[in-house]
């Protein structure tokens, strides 16, 4: 039981954090390969980010389960498991608000700028509006990546000082 319930937290752990490291390299290519229409790069990342956000909230929901039942399992103590599982939290919070808050609000500004957000005068409110979404998703990306990392490193602490 302890070591299906390690196998499965660090496996949501390494699914989510996995992801969120390769994303940029795969946007970078993506964009690379497509230098010319933006657009379509944009809307390929823009689908993969969604993906992204769903291995992450279903990896969170799953280690915050798995945290849950640690200290029943006699992986680690009970009050071990809670920085770890407010982190988890937080990254799930901040999954949430990219997929749900700043996703639908680049996207609108997008539709508003004509479609193609590159086309757009740089001093269009749309287009401005959307690249400061743009660098807000990008933090938030980033925090949830650093909190991942905080995450795993705690899970760890959590475990060295056994029950």
């Amino acid at each position: 039981m302890k070591t299906l319930l390690r196998t499965l937290l660090y496996l949501a752990l390494i699914v989510w954090l996995g992801a969120e490291i390769f994303f940029p390299i795969v946007a970078a290519v993506t964009f690379t390969t497509l230098r010319p229409d933006t657009h379509m790069a944009g809307s390929i990342v823009g689908q993969l980010l969604g993906i992204l956000h769903q291995m992450g909230l279903v990896s969170g929901i799953l280690a915050l389960a798995m945290f849950a039942l640690a200290p029943v399992a006699g992986v680690c103590k009970r009050r071990k498991v809670l920085a770890p599982m407010a982190l988890l939290l937080l990254m799930i919070g901040l999954t949430l608000y990219s997929q749900f808050s700043i996703v639908p609000s680049m996207e609108r500004d997008r539709v508003a700028a004509g479609g193609a957000i590159d086309a757009a005068d740089a001093a269009n409110p749309s287009r401005i509006d959307f690249e400061k979404l743009h660098s807000r998703a990008e933090y938030v990306e980033e925090a949830i990546l650093i909190l991942g990392l905080a995450t795993v490193a705690l899970a760890a602490w959590a475990e060295a000082a056994k029950p």
